[in-house]
């Protein structure tokens, strides 16, 4: 299973640069991804221009969208471009995870309606790939929670990118996303990317709870339950997610403080 490292582009407060100093020092201390999620409404850096400051800054890590939200961006051309831009300025190191989003303000925001949103997807998923054309577009992971979903990813992917917390739903959906793959005659086997949140050092509990509990509101224990603070918690939580057939794990940070990166290293050594 390999192992990447979440961009602190969605932690408030982290100074906009920190993002470049933090993917080059991911690079340097051998993470095989540097991933990015996704927000309209929040103090959060735009997901392409987090992972272009990326690319500038290193020449061999994957770089990842777990997830970007498709219906409330709404142009299928724009959006296609900006990926495949950023694909090309990288060298081709884009991995693509795209869904629904599932922030109804982002919708609000936009001026996007919930409702339809699944049709929306699908539209701009097919005009988006006619857009690239032939060995243009770049590398499709998909998320979904729902029999559609998982039909969705097998048509249009390269494999599945799991909610951020929940172990049963995980195992869950590894399953239904290689009866999907079966379902559509593939015989390819899908890539299977699970995130977790992590925060080492000192007060890493105390920052974790602040984080989470800013990002999600009330309702974030569910994330905060999974969330890795102990180097015995991390070695716990890997096994299990290797054991259940993830090929990626990602580590997103609860701190914007680049230290956060050695910590990491220093634990997974």
């Amino acid at each position: 299973m390999e192992i990447g490292i979440g961009l602190p582009a969605a932690v408030p407060g982290t100074a906009g640069t920190a993002v470049a100093d933090w993917a080059a020092e991911g690079e340097r201390r051998g993470f095989a991804s540097l991933a990015v999620l996704d927000r309209l409404v929040y103090d959060n850096l735009d997901p392409i221009v987090a992972l272009a400051a990326a690319a500038a800054r290193t020449e061999r890590v994957e770089l990842m969208t777990t997830i970007l939200g498709v219906p409330f961006r709404q142009s299928a051309a724009v959006l296609a471009k900006q990926l495949a831009s950023l694909d090309r300025v990288s060298g081709g190191r884009l991995t693509a995870g795209l869904a629904l989003g599932g922030w109804p303000e982002d919708y609000e925001a936009s001026g996007t309606p919930l409702a339809g949103r699944g049709a929306a997807f699908e539209a701009m998923l097919d005009a988006m790939r006619g857009f690239w054309g032939d060995g243009g577009e770049p590398a499709l992971l998909l998320g979904a929670i729902a029999p559609v979903g998982f039909r969705r990813a097998a048509a249009h992917g390269k494999g599945w990118v799991a909610p951020f917390f929940g172990h049963d739903m995980l195992v869950d959906g590894i399953a239904a996303t290689r009866a999907a793959w079966a379902e559509a005659g593939r015989t390819d086997r899908p890539r299977i990317v699970a995130a977790r949140y992590f925060c080492l050092g000192a007060r890493a509990d105390e920052v974790a709870d602040e984080y989470l509990e800013h990002y999600y509101g009330a309702g974030y224990a569910p994330a905060r339950a999974d969330t890795l603070t102990t180097r015995q918690q991390l070695h716990a939580e890997l096994a299990r997610l290797a054991a259940a057939g993830c090929d990626d794990a990602l580590l997103f940070p609860c701190s914007g403080d680049v230290g956060q990166v050695a910590l990491l290293a220093d634990a997974l050594d």
